[in-house]
């Protein structure tokens, strides 16, 4: 894999990392004025590059699989590799490229009563670092994005996941080269060194914005040693809310779709509140569905009335993203409780409420505090490509630059531009 044969080891990592630095610097130079075409044939040629190189990644991911094989079941499944989810990896870089261009595209735009033009346009954030964890469609997906808008991209995998990055890395340059653009626009940090990670947040010289994707301690890191502004992913501690005013067969849906089609993503949901109107008609049937599929149900006083294989509660289980096939049930008293609660121990990533009234929907959807929030829905549709961006970097859970899922549009910053005919002020 030839990025990761360029390592010297007789090179210290900080002068390697600068090395990425400047040729990341250089490449987002040409990367802001490239045609659109120039992009999206990138784009359609990786993807053919990854289809065309399939056994490879599947035999890299083969050795990632083996080593971390004592890791969770979840976050084994989060690392997997098969043939659906590498032509997933494929179609997902050619629907970015059916993308429209957000580079360039007119915002706003007036006149003022002296004449003067005045426009918002979007402009690439320039160089972006993406730390993550496991999964290692992100490589895919996280360069994709990065290459439609205009913006190159430094990745620091997750050690899990190394030799799969670097199969799929050399997909993406197999594209870039199609397109006559520079490899460097991707590069990927050779190394499953922290220390690289320490490096990377002080490289402000080189790299714009940081993004990182992953669990609480990851994102705590960043946040807390970055010298560099951060759009952060943190943890989904995401709910289902039933309302005693739900469908039953729909909450039924809902809820076992939310925490159990996949229980390592972040948008699993990892609580359930269900109003005391519902407690008696409906959560029995949701919990044996969920009892049966293997899933361990740890409920307050009132929850474990309903069911034996109920087992307690902690604080703590309020505040947890398990990953895992577990979730946490709460009866709460109405709509307005389970807002309270979300607003309290949530993680601001995605929520859900399944009732069939519209204006307790509406309550809900004004008041939770959440970058996604959703009515009658699976959390498991919190993700880009299921919003039509095409891919997605990660979910922001906080408020500024961008929020909920980040796909090319949100990795742009914007200029004004000035149109006059010799204006002078007063």
């Amino acid at each position: 894999m030839a990025v990761l044969k360029r390592r010297n080891e007789g090179q210290d990592l900080p002068l390697q990392m600068r090395g990425l630095g400047e040729a990341a610097r250089k490449a987002a130079a040409t990367l802001a004025l490239a045609a659109t075409d120039a992009k999206n044939k990138a784009l359609r040629a990786a993807a053919s590059a990854i289809r065309a190189r399939k056994q490879q990644i599947l035999s890299a991911n083969a050795k990632d699989m083996e080593e971390a094989k004592d890791l969770s079941a979840a976050m084994r499944d989060r690392l997997m590799l098969n043939d659906q989810r590498v032509e997933g990896m494929a179609a997902a870089l050619e629907a970015v490229a059916d993308l429209p261009d957000p580079i360039g595209a007119v915002m706003a735009e007036w006149e003022r009563p002296n004449g003067l033009r005045i426009a918002r346009v979007r402009v690439p954030l320039g160089v972006i670092g993406i730390i993550y964890e496991s999964r290692p469609n992100v490589t895919a997906d996280a360069s994709a994005l990065c290459l439609k808008s205009g913006n190159a991209a430094i990745l620091r995998g997750g050690s899990e996941s190394f030799h799969s990055s670097a199969a799929i890395l050399d997909a993406m340059h197999d594209g870039l080269r199609a397109a006559g653009l520079p490899e460097t626009s991707v590069q990927l940090v050779p190394t499953r060194a922290r220390e690289a990670v320490g490096i990377m947040l002080s490289m402000s010289d080189f790299i714009d914005v940081i993004i990182p994707r992953g669990g609480r301690s990851l994102i705590e890191r960043v946040v807390a040693e970055s010298r560099i502004p951060v759009i952060k992913h943190l943890d989904g501690n995401c709910h289902v809310f039933v309302s005693g005013k739900a469908d039953p067969e729909m909450a039924r849906r809902v809820v076992f779709n939310s925490k159990m089609r996949r229980t390592g993503v972040c948008g699993a949901a990892e609580t359930l509140l269900i109003a005391e109107g519902a407690a008696k008609t409906i959560l029995p049937a949701i919990i044996e569905d969920l009892a049966k599929a293997g899933c361990e149900i740890r409920g307050d006083a009132a929850t474990q009335k309903s069911d034996k294989r109920v087992v307690p509660a902690t604080d703590a289980d309020w505040d947890t993203e398990y990953l895992d096939a577990i979730i946490a049930v709460r009866v709460v008293k109405d709509v307005d409780e389970a807002i309270a609660h979300i607003n309290r121990h949530g993680s601001h990533h995605t929520d859900s409420i399944v009732t069939a009234d519209a204006q307790e929907a509406e309550k809900f959807l004004a008041q939770v505090d959440s970058g996604i929030v959703l009515h009658n829905a699976s959390t498991q549709f919190a993700d880009g490509g299921e919003f039509g961006m095409g891919a997605e970097i990660g979910i922001s859970t906080g408020k500024l630059h961008a929020r909920g899922p980040v796909g090319a549009e949100q990795l742009t910053s914007y200029k004004y531009v000035v149109r006059g005919s010799g204006q002078v002020r007063p």
